[in-house]
């Protein structure tokens, strides 16, 4: 269950760099669209290049809800395989099986999805799995645990309930929301993956470490 705290904390961290975390986050983005504290309204100086290539770190690191050691991992992987280091970096997030809960609709936020898996309620191909970082790979199903999919927050999703704060569902998976399944068809491509990120920003922050 996520607290007040933690939810106030998504809050101003989403205001401070500029992307909603959290359908809360996304409601105050649209009352206050500048940062947090008492010089939020005014102009700020120019950023220098780092700081404006750490923020886009950041900024991709908490849309996923990850360990900057989670992050590093993930971005060297990415450069080791063939094609743009950025844009192979967020297609290996978005296989991530926390994230693919989020974008099949069975959760409301980032925390949640992590929840639900943490908490074995979700299974891939018939079996349980309980590692957010799971990587599912094309042709995988992701479905809830039968015994779980009685419970109220599934039975929230299955219903559709949480459409208005998620983007559309995303050409690489096929969902059945009723049935709380959804099937990876293919590996995700940058353009189509619902996250804000300036990823060459972040790979050059990487490359400067």
């Amino acid at each position: 269950m996520v607290t007040k705290s933690q939810d106030r904390r998504k809050v101003r961290l989403s205001r401070a760099l500029g992307v909603a975390l959290t359908p809360k986050a996304a409601r105050y983005l649209e009352k206050r669209p500048y940062a947090p504290g008492e010089h939020g309204r005014t102009k700020r100086k120019a950023d220098s290049d780092y700081a404006v290539r750490l923020r886009e770190k950041q900024r991709l690191r908490e849309q996923y809800g990850i360990r900057e050691k989670q992050l590093r991992i993930a971005f060297n992987e990415a450069r080791r395989v063939d094609g743009l280091t950025g844009e192979n970096l967020v297609e290996l997030l978005e296989m991530r099986l926390d994230a693919l809960v989020l974008r099949s609709g069975f959760a409301r936020t980032t925390a949640q999805a992590r929840q639900m898996v943490v908490h074995r309620h979700i299974m891939v191909d018939g079996q349980l799995v309980d590692r957010p970082s799971f990587r599912v790979k094309p042709g995988q199903l992701i479905h809830v645990k039968p015994k779980s999919e009685g419970t109220e927050p599934f039975q929230v999703a299955a219903a559709g309930g949480h459409a208005e704060v998620l983007p559309p569902v995303p050409g690489y998976l096929e969902v059945e929301l009723d049935k709380l399944q959804a099937r990876l068809v293919r590996r995700p491509k940058r353009a189509e993956v619902p996250v804000t990120c300036e990823v060459q920003l972040v790979v050059e922050y990487y490359a400067a470490r």
